[in-house]
């Protein structure tokens, strides 16, 4: 699997989703979690806190590696100045929504930022995508737009695990593959395209995001850990 040969540190690979609205919730994670977890992803429920950027450099301070998941989405130029805003901060990847005008723009003044282009969002099916008036299956939406966003100058996408494996055959192996949505067998929640930890990486996924699977365990340092050992052993065995 091309995912195998790129230098991504394999603890880095798990993406914790600190989906909490205050910053002392999210101080309390980064203590709970520890070393268990190098990789945080930040969305818009920390956004309206007040504090968004407080967290962000908390997590900088303590060496982390950080995901700015606000998935941009308006005219090119706003969308490039918000991506070029970023870059004053220690920012790994940050989302936009997958516009080629908005992934040209962004690409031009990422820095160092990678920016991910969301291709279709994992709570959304085939019936959410035809109400929406795709004349099209997710695995086509989401090819189309992961060679529009490379071909635009962006870095990877977020998609599905249930269309890594098709992203590996048809698209240049240099994009990036970021999976949300990851569950355990027998997901009864609002993610709608899942896959598990292992089956997401024998796909050809770079990093997976695992929100609720780990802040909804009973011990959620020992959930992060058994992840990083699953993700550890898919990858061994990739070879």
């Amino acid at each position: 699997m091309s995912y195998a040969a790129k230098n991504i540190d394999v603890k880095d690979r798990l993406i914790f989703a600190l989906d909490v609205p205050t910053r002392a919730q999210a101080l309390e994670w980064m203590d709970r979690l520890g070393d268990a977890v190098s990789f945080y992803k930040i969305g818009m429920e920390l956004l309206t806190s007040g504090e968004y950027f407080q967290v962000l450099q908390d997590l900088a301070d303590r060496g982390k590696k950080i995901f700015v998941d606000l998935k941009f989405f308006d005219v090119p130029a706003t969308v490039a100045s918000a991506v070029k805003g970023l870059t004053r901060y220690p920012v790994y990847f940050c989302t936009i929504h997958g516009n080629d005008g908005m992934m040209r723009a962004a690409a031009e003044v990422k820095g160092n930022i990678r920016v991910l282009a969301v291709t279709a969002l994992t709570s959304l099916d085939q019936h959410d995508l035809d109400d929406l008036g795709f004349q099209c299956d997710p695995q086509q939406l989401v090819l189309s737009r992961a060679k529009a966003a490379l071909a635009a100058g962006c870095d990877g996408v977020v998609s599905s695990g249930l269309e890594v494996a098709a992203l590996r055959r048809e698209v240049d192996h240099a994009l990036i593959t970021v999976c949300p949505g990851i569950r355990p067998v027998g997901n009864s929640d609002d993610q709608k395209r899942t896959l598990d930890v292992a089956e997401a990486f024998a796909a050809g996924a770079d990093y997976i995001v695992v929100g609720r699977p780990i802040r909804q365990a009973p011990d959620p340092r020992a959930a992060a850990l058994a992840m990083q050992a699953t993700i550890a052993q898919a990858l061994a065995a990739a070879g």
